[in-house]
């Protein structure tokens, strides 16, 4: 799952989390090698900011995402339950009720 960080994703994290200045962990002190943990762990306040973050992306920018979340090299995991909870209702939204579904079951698959 460890990958650098491409400009789209940089992109993205700059899209949904502004006041992220840079893309290094303060407590670990390396770069950020996906692009939702950083924002639920370290800028989001709660389900409700995370979710206003996500319908900030476009359809395009949100799918991709998460194809990466199934292709195993974003971490879904790391992600706080409840974000993640925000996470499958905004791809229900803006993607598609299915890939949702798909979402919800991988994370139930790998467990919680």
């Amino acid at each position: 799952m460890a990958r650098k960080l491409n400009s789209l994703d940089l992109q993205i994290l700059k899209k949904i989390a502004p006041e992220l200045v840079d893309n290094t962990c303060g407590h670990a002190g390396w770069e950020f090698r996906s692009v939702l943990p950083p924002v639920s762990q370290h800028i989001s306040t709660s389900k409700s900011d995370f979710r206003e973050r996500l319908l900030k992306l476009s359809d395009e920018e949100l799918n991709y995402l998460v194809n990466l979340i199934f292709e195993g090299m974003e971490s879904l995991h790391c992600v706080k339950k409840e974000h993640v909870d925000a996470l499958i209702e905004v791809a229900g939204e803006k993607i598609s009720r299915i890939k949702a579904t798909e979402l919800l079951e991988l994370y139930r698959f790998a467990g919680d």
